[in-house]
Parts: structure tokens; sequence; C-alpha cells
């Protein structure tokens, strides 16, 4: 069974860093895109960022470009969303994403001072 889970959210303070983990079990990494997604009080889900199974990454959401970037660890089946330079506006719920369309339970990211 494939199962994605989040870790790492919490409450950080504007214009400080978070690194979010996404471990996987039940499929090898190396074969799937994964990307994260966010998902705000009382708005939709937005998709920020993805990587390719060759580690091209692909930005969806041009407020985090500069700010945010993804990588992968094959070898520990974890990818990761390194957050920096947090604004109040990034409070959310973070989600990893993996093809064909598997979400993990998502973790919470609260900036603020």
């Amino acid at each position: 069974q494939m199962q994605l889970v989040e870790s790492g959210g919490g409450l950080v303070q504007p214009g400080g860093s978070l690194r979010l983990s996404c471990a996987v079990s039940g499929f090898t990494l190396d074969y799937y895109a994964i990307g994260w997604y966010r998902q705000a009080p009382g708005k939709e889900r937005v998709g920020l960022l993805c990587i390719s199974t060759n580690d091209a990454i692909s930005y969806y959401l041009n407020s985090v470009k500069g700010r945010f970037t993804i990588s992968r660890d094959n070898a520990k089946n974890t990818v990761y969303l390194q957050m920096n330079s947090l604004k109040p506006e990034d409070t959310a719920v973070y989600y990893c994403w993996s093809t064909p369309d598997y979400w993990g339970q998502g973790t919470q990211v609260s900036v603020s001072s």
C-alpha cells in the first residue's frame, strides 16, 4: 500500500525557515514524481512545486519561487521541502503528492510573530 507521511511543520516567525519531509512507503521513490501542495484556511488547495524522476523541478506558484525548493533522497525514500524567508501568507496545511494520485495527511505550517 502506497503511503506518504509529512512531518516537520510547526510555528515559525516571519523570515524564518522550515524543512518539511515526506516519507514514502509501499513504493520505490525513484520512479515517481513528487509534489508539494498547500491549503490555507478557507481557500482551495494549490500546487507549489514538484520534482520529477530525473530531479527536474517545476514551480507552480510564483510566490514561492526563490524561497522554496524541493529535493529527494531516493535512498531514504524521502522528499524534502525547504522553505526560507517565510511569510504569514505561507500559513497553511502542506501536503505531499505522488503520481499517479496519492496524498499525505498534511502538516500544519504557521508563520506568525
